[in-house]
């Protein structure tokens, strides 16, 4: 047997018992990537008090919100093959630390130049523990509690991105005073260290993989595939998608020459960066990851469209307005648990369900914020927003299970980190288009915030939409078949796994 065969057979413990500790460290894992999550959006709130205080430009505060999700994004993919190579445990530790003294540095930041290379080193740190988190539960757990452990870690990815304006606006008002945004980093501190003390002491310690030699070629033409698509849309609110188009059929072409290398490499058995296999001979990987990009094109652009409509429409303060839209993050993280215990026995149908059902919540929501009376719409949106919310619960983490429960654990950083850019991806168009769309709208309507906010959402179910086409075919290719014919999974018919 060869040494990744080894570590996948020995990705329990060496003994085929449970490791007593998984729960208290799958619990320390949700815990910093909710941290690092949440970090993608808590920051909006709080960028008109840190232009005033930094003196800063609106071009150089957008910064701080965009570098953070641009070297997320960028590091994903390499961090998780790191993971899988030098091990998941030292990764994730690593980078945990560096995200504690990095978030030390943003909120102590003196200028507003200090604050967006914290902010950079910041998002590359969360960037490196996010592949960790999902790979340690394929590590950790098997079965039905791999379901219920994903369960989780999407109640923790839905949950993250809706409270992020919640939260935010929560600090600014108990922090008072012209320096309160800085409690919105330093708030990490003690959380982060706490998480570290813990995972030194719970997380597995578990053998690496083989030690190859990283892709360096495939690093840097992933890392300048990905940067030249998100460039122009982390500053799609400062006219980048107009200045910068051109560098859309640049990160295209730069991608499609990283699934070539990759390729290449594959075929010379060596190991890649991110395996073409995973795509062409893993069930339910690439029906999965195109799934996640394109729902987050949708699900994360909403949060920006709502906020506009309620903090510039309707008045709210920013609390306000986050609390506006908890019933979606209440019901997301309770279906979500309850999806992770039934994923294995409903499979793709139950991302189906929830799809129809966020469809049509969504849908209900648009025409109440259009036609409601302003001053209960937030009450009369609420139910809708929670049926949303249930829905919402029942896609993203059984997609993550589904998505990733047949890849072989050795390639589970790499695999997990390219869903996340995907999701990453699908979030960056979602949070440029959505926006623009509404302001388009906004313009050509005399600023009725209402139409607008009703059709900005409406477009959202359009990648809704695309995504349950995606779900529905997956959902039709792997049902079970009939007992008098053959099954499409079983040994004939199925394709073989990524060597290694």
């Amino acid at each position: 047997m060869d040494t990744d065969a080894r570590a996948d057979a020995g990705a329990a413990r060496p003994d085929r018992t449970p490791d007593p500790r998984r729960w208290k460290a799958l619990w320390v894992t949700l815990a910093t990537g909710f941290m690092s999550l949440l970090d993608v959006t808590i920051v909006a709130v709080a960028l008109p008090s840190m232009q005033r205080d930094l003196g800063a430009s609106p071009s150089a505060v957008q910064w701080v919100v965009s570098g953070y999700a641009l070297t997320f994004a960028l590091v994903l993919v390499p961090a998780g093959r790191l993971g899988d190579a030098m091990g998941r445990r030292r990764i994730f530790l690593c980078a945990l630390a560096g995200f504690v003294l990095c978030s030390a540095g943003a909120g102590a930041a003196p200028t507003v130049t200090w604050l967006v290379v914290a902010r950079l080193a910041q998002g590359a740190c969360a960037g490196c523990l996010a592949p960790q988190n999902s790979a340690l539960i394929q590590q950790m757990f098997r079965g039905a509690e791999r379901g219920r452990a994903f369960g989780l870690f999407g109640a923790t990815v839905g949950v993250s991105s809706a409270v992020g304006p919640v939260a935010g606006g929560l600090i600014l008002a108990l922090a008072h005073g012209a320096q309160g945004w800085r409690w919105i980093f330093y708030v990490n501190v003690p959380v982060g260290a706490a998480a570290l003390l813990l995972g030194v002491r719970l997380l597995p310690r578990l053998a690496p993989g083989r030690r190859e030699p990283l892709d360096l070629p495939g690093v840097a033409l992933l890392g300048a595939g990905v940067l030249s698509l998100m460039l122009p849309l982390v500053f799609a609110g400062t006219g980048g998608v107009r200045r910068m188009w051109w560098l859309f059929p640049v990160g295209a072409a730069l991608l499609a020459c990283f699934a070539r290398w990759e390729k290449r490499v594959a075929d010379r058995d060596r190991r890649p960066l991110l395996d073409p296999r995973l795509l062409t001979c893993t069930r339910g990987y690439a029906a999965g990851a195109s799934l996640g990009a394109l729902y987050f094109v949708g699900f994360s652009g909403v949060w920006l469209v709502f906020a506009l409509f309620f903090q510039d429409g309707l008045g709210y303060t920013p609390l306000r307005s986050g609390l506006a839209v908890t019933p979606f993050a209440i019901g997301s993280a309770a279906a979500a648990v309850v999806a992770g215990r039934l994923v294995e026995r409903l499979g793709r149908v139950l991302t189906v369900c929830g799809l129809v059902t966020v469809v049509v919540a969504l849908g209900a929501t648009a025409l109440i914020l259009r036609s409601a009376p302003p001053d209960v719409v937030a009450w009369l949106a609420a139910p809708a927003l929670f049926v949303g919310g249930l829905g919402s619960g029942c896609v993203i983490s059984p997609n993550v299970t589904m998505t990733l429960r047949d890849v072989p654990v050795r390639m589970a950083g790499a695999a997990g980190g390219a869903l996340q850019t995907g999701q990453r991806l699908g979030g960056a168009v979602g949070t440029a288009a959505l926006p623009g769309f509404f302001y388009m709208v906004l313009a050509g309507t005399g600023r009725n915030y209402r139409t607008a906010v009703a059709l900005a959402v409406a477009s959202a179910l359009v990648a809704l939409l695309a995504s349950l086409a995606v779900a529905l075919h997956d959902w039709h290719h792997h049902r079970p078949d009939p007992p008098d014919r053959p099954s499409r999974h079983s040994p004939r018919h199925r394709a073989p796994a990524p060597r290694s």
